[in-house]
């Protein structure tokens, strides 16, 4: 298959894909037209226009079509700053620790188990009901929202390095054994690159997983962060704002998971694209 082909056919995907978005909005925004499902499902051209006067670089506070949200251009970047760093640290954090775990256990058949249980009850458990747990050891502030996104992002990591490990082939194993391969050089050459795939599968889910529990932190107490803008227009019954944050939130997460799959295209140069595999 040309490349020309494979470009015309991602073009003709992207535009029905903008076109179901706008057909989505324009279904929406004819919902919002009557009165009592516009309280309820908010309207597109004001989420839109919430979100403009958030990030414009002038004051649109007097325009009537772009109403002034509860942050202003000002507050907006304090508020996703913070939201973004909590994100940011319980993403870093929690992909490492998965990421030592899952090889640590993986390879200690007995340590693991022996943790086996512990490990299936610990990720059983709703985690979000530790927000207030957190809360009392780490205070209201940035930590405390770091520690529950870092329980949600670690489990999935974890066990994806655990199961990419434990799957690696036996028939390899031997091969490289038989070579006269080092427990360090089986770990490098073998384990790691098996594992490679599952890690960035798992990366993707936690990007989310990490903004969850961000923002799950910030709306149970918080005196700022995008959670906390969010639970304010709740109290206030401003969907429009409401819709605004998770909408911005929803960007940033498909920045952040973007940025995730440039550095798995980077790292794993030795699958086979899209249009390679449809050419074989």
């Amino acid at each position: 298959m040309s490349r020309a082909v494979v470009r015309t056919g991602r073009f003709n995907l992207r535009l029905w894909q903008i076109s179901l978005f706008l057909l989505l909005g324009g279904l929406w925004q004819l919902a919002a037209s009557d009165p009592q499902l516009a309280f309820f499902l908010g309207e597109p051209l004001q989420v839109l226009g919430r979100i403009w006067s958030w990030f414009a670089p002038w004051s649109l506070e007097s325009s009537a079509f772009f109403p002034q949200g509860l942050a202003g251009n000002a507050d907006i970047y304090r508020h996703l700053g913070t939201t973004l760093l909590e994100t940011l640290l319980a993403f870093g954090i929690g992909t490492v620790l998965g990421l030592v775990f899952g090889l640590w256990l993986a390879l200690n058949r007995q340590m693991s188990a022996l943790l086996e249980p512990y490990i299936k009850a610990a990720n059983a458990m709703p985690r979000v009901i530790l927000a207030p747990i957190f809360a009392m050891w780490f205070g209201l502030g940035i930590w405390s929202k770091v520690a529950l996104a870092v329980t949600l992002v670690f489990f999935i990591v974890f066990f994806n390095v655990y199961q990419g490990v434990r799957e690696v082939s036996p028939v390899v194993l031997a091969n490289a054994r038989m070579l006269g391969a080092s427990r360090q050089q089986l770990l490098r050459t073998v384990y790691l690159p098996s594992a490679t795939a599952w890690v960035f599968s798992s990366l993707h889910t936690a990007v989310g997983l990490a903004f969850v529990g961000a923002v799950v932190g910030e709306y149970l107490g918080s005196a700022r962060g995008v959670g906390y803008l969010i639970q304010q227009a709740e109290g206030t019954f401003d969907v429009n704002t409401v819709f605004a944050g998770i909408v911005v939130l929803t960007i940033c997460a498909l920045l952040l998971d973007g940025l995730v799959g440039w550095f798995e295209r980077r790292l794993m140069t030795w699958q086979p694209r899209q249009g390679e595999t449809e050419k074989l």
